[in-house]
């Protein structure tokens, strides 16, 4: 896909703030530090769209990129990250489940996947989630050029059997560093559009 338009519109926090009109939607969902906000600078061809920080637990409201005027990136804040008090790590878990669970034009959740590492329990609880809210989901394995190409199939297969991946959600091999699987990506997004 050529990106020739990519702005972020609104950080909402709330229904009433997000954007209306009905375009198709992506959540991108995974634990603080997965490389979310350099996924989405990738895909976008931007070298800063979405911020990206050493620091997890940067994003704290849903934030909604607007992408050629016509579908929306949704980057949600990370999951996972200790130094955040029970209070603010519950209202975020509400914030999405809010969204999640009750957003018309949400098409797919996007989960970000470390492929050097089995998905945590937290993937876990995040695919269970989805899974019993019959939400669509697409795995990005990502930081695919930190494995040697001889063990990509080996984690992958580690992913599926640790997520217990349903054979209908699609799987990519990704890295932000490369580029490679951002055309898979595109060509996966575009078939829920």
């Amino acid at each position: 896909m050529k990106v020739t338009s990519a702005d972020i519109i609104i950080s909402a926090v709330k229904p009433e703030q997000y954007p209306e009109g009905g375009l198709p939607e992506f959540a991108l969902a995974g634990r603080s530090n997965v490389g979310k906000s350099s996924f989405i600078n990738k895909m976008l061809n931007r070298k800063s769209l979405a911020r990206t920080s050493s620091k997890p637990g940067k994003t704290q409201t849903l934030n909604f990129f607007l992408i050629n005027e016509n579908f929306y990136f949704v980057d949600v804040p990370g999951y996972g990250y200790a130094k955040v008090s029970k209070t603010e790590r519950a209202a975020w878990g509400r914030m999405i489940e809010t969204y999640l669970t009750n957003r018309e034009p949400l098409k797919a959740v996007v989960l970000i996947v470390d492929l050097r590492h089995p998905p945590t329990a937290d993937d876990v609880m995040m695919y269970d989630f989805l899974k019993h809210y019959g939400i669509p989901c697409i795995i990005i394995n990502t930081k695919a050029d930190k494995v040697p190409k001889s063990k990509w199939q080996k984690h992958v297969k580690i992913t599926k059997e640790t997520l217990n991946l349903d054979p209908n959600d699609p799987i990519v091999l990704f890295s932000s560093d490369t580029g490679y699987g951002r055309d898979e990506a595109w060509s996966v997004l575009q078939s829920y559009m």
